[in-house]
């Protein structure tokens, strides 16, 4: 009797620790500030993003950030599909993707990490270097089609404009802020596939405009973030129907802070992490003062960092 006692007992104790074991190799391990996880980020920030998990994992040689710059809306469906736990976007979940996680007894945090200006790029020959959101507007929509419609003395002809990616938060960014709804033109109107694309595609033709996000456009050279990269021109956009040098302002640092630059849109850290792993160790330190500096650095606004505006002076 003693001995199937015996028996049963070690029945138990290998069946927990065989439960304990494939828990462990099921479900997360990683910890605060260790372990190797997978992020979802929007291709607009790669640069930033980039930068944010070299300097994390330096600082913490344990942990290891795997991170799948796709678009946003690719972004969101990966964290709804709990294949990340933590994504970054320009929006915060909407009314239906919340109540899913909350179906499921998942609570999201949304955590903003900084302010970023939506860039409007034109080829270095291109004269023309005011917009008004009105126009953009007009040429998103197909209203306007001709460079002569925003310039009577331009020399060039049709306007083309180009996106990152069909899904990306920059086309949901000019439909939403931009068009009020509308859909955008087909014709004049396309995307690519990355920002960089879209760089060297305006670089080429000088009838294009390029939209994308202006961590793209940073001069690493430039401490003062003053100034853009060289293969394009960054447009001066104004808030106004007609556009002016007195009222048009390009997606500077001082003016992205004082709201001047109309074309304005957050930046949100989304986490499912019930276990206050890695996920929120990351999203920690870039709210932090290191990883804030990491985004003043960059050109955008920090969301917890004060900043020193320096005085611009356009050309």
């Amino acid at each position: 009797m003693m001995k199937r006692q015996f028996w049963l007992i070690g029945i138990v104790l290998l069946a927990a620790l065989s439960a304990c074991r494939s828990k462990s190799k099921d479900g997360p391990t990683d910890t605060y500030s260790s372990g190797v996880i997978a992020i979802a980020a929007d291709e607009s920030f790669e640069p930033i993003v980039q930068e944010e998990i070299d300097v994390f994992e330096s600082l913490y040689p344990l942990a290891g950030i795997v991170p799948r710059y796709t678009t946003e809306v690719e972004a969101i469906n990966l964290l709804l599909k709990d294949s990340v736990r933590l994504a970054i976007a320009t929006r915060t979940l909407t009314e239906e993707e919340m109540n899913s996680f909350h179906s499921r007894k998942f609570y999201p945090r949304e955590i903003k990490l900084a302010t970023d200006g939506l860039a409007l790029i034109v080829n270095r020959e291109n004269p023309d270097s005011l917009l008004s959101v009105r126009d953009f507007r007009r040429i998103l929509t197909g209203e306007v089609k001709d460079w002569k419609q925003v310039n009577p003395g331009s020399r060039l002809k049709d306007i083309r404009v180009v996106f990152d990616n069909k899904n990306s938060s920059t086309v949901r960014f000019a439909m939403d802020s931009i068009c009020n709804g509308k859909p955008l033109a087909e014709g004049n109107v396309s995307a690519l596939r990355t920002n960089q694309q879209v760089i060297n595609y305006v670089a080429r033709n000088p009838d294009a405009i390029g939209v994308i996000g202006v961590n793209w456009l940073g001069n690493r050279s430039d401490t003062t973030n003053l100034s853009f990269r060289e293969e394009v021109r960054v447009m001066a956009v104004s808030a106004e129907d007609v556009a002016t040098t007195g009222n048009s302002y390009k997606p500077y640092q001082a003016y992205l802070y004082y709201g001047n630059y109309p074309l304005a849109r957050p930046i949100y850290a989304i986490l499912n992490d019930p276990r206050n792993g890695l996920p929120w160790g990351f999203t920690s330190f870039m709210t932090s003062d290191k990883g804030q500096r990491i985004i003043l650095k960059s050109g955008l606004v920090p969301a917890t960092q004060p900043i020193r505006v320096v005085h611009v002076n356009d050309e």
